[in-house]
């Protein structure tokens, strides 16, 4: 999943938002010693996720549509669709408004900015100006996502031009995101109770 349902899935509590965000950005296993608690379990929680994805088989028959041209960028493809999704569902899911959501996430992450990893720092400014959160909901915002992406890609990856694929697929990935998020929503939920 990408930055708003890592965001969504951390039960609004915003030490755990703060390392579910930044989970892409730590490396290796001894993040508990750098991080109070709460951080430590959104990192956690962070790598839960993704693993869960990965090998979900509704995900994976997305990424099927995308494999043969995208190889293993598909799965950031498909992270990025759902993005969309969520962000323009956002009302079947949280009771607040995207935009409301979006401008007190924006409003944590400044505040825990000395804790944040620099390429997170350098990131924010752009994430916030531009309201990546809300303006995934719309296919430009989605679109102009996939071509930063692909612009910080080691490789020609093209993922810029997978709209195409959301645009002829998008039914289908739409069904597939809704068939997906709930069991994703349960199994993170689990996660941060038993711990």
């Amino acid at each position: 999943m990408n930055f708003l349902a890592h965001l969504y899935l951390s039960n609004d509590d915003p030490k755990i938002m703060i390392g579910n965000f930044i989970g892409d950005f730590v490396k290796g296993r001894n993040f508990a010693s750098q991080y109070e608690p709460d951080v430590a379990k959104g990192i956690e929680l962070h790598r839960l996720i993704d693993e869960y994805t990965d090998w979900h088989p509704i995900v994976q028959q997305s990424k099927l549509k995308l494999r043969a041209k995208y190889r293993h960028y598909a799965a950031v493809i498909v992270d990025i669709f759902y993005d969309h999704f969520l962000s323009k569902y956002w009302s079947d899911y949280h009771p607040i408004l995207i935009q409301d959501f979006a401008e007190n996430t924006y409003q944590i992450l400044k505040t825990q900015a000395a804790i944040l990893p620099t390429e997170v720092k350098n990131m924010l400014p752009y994430m916030m100006k531009d309201n990546w959160l809300v303006n995934y909901g719309n296919l430009n915002g989605i679109e102009q996502a996939l071509r930063g992406i692909s612009r910080r890609a080691r490789y020609d990856s093209r993922m810029n031009e997978s709209i195409v694929e959301l645009k002829e697929f998008y039914d289908e990935f739409k069904t597939e995101f809704q068939a997906f998020f709930p069991e994703l929503k349960l199994h993170t939920q689990t996660f941060i109770h038993q711990n």
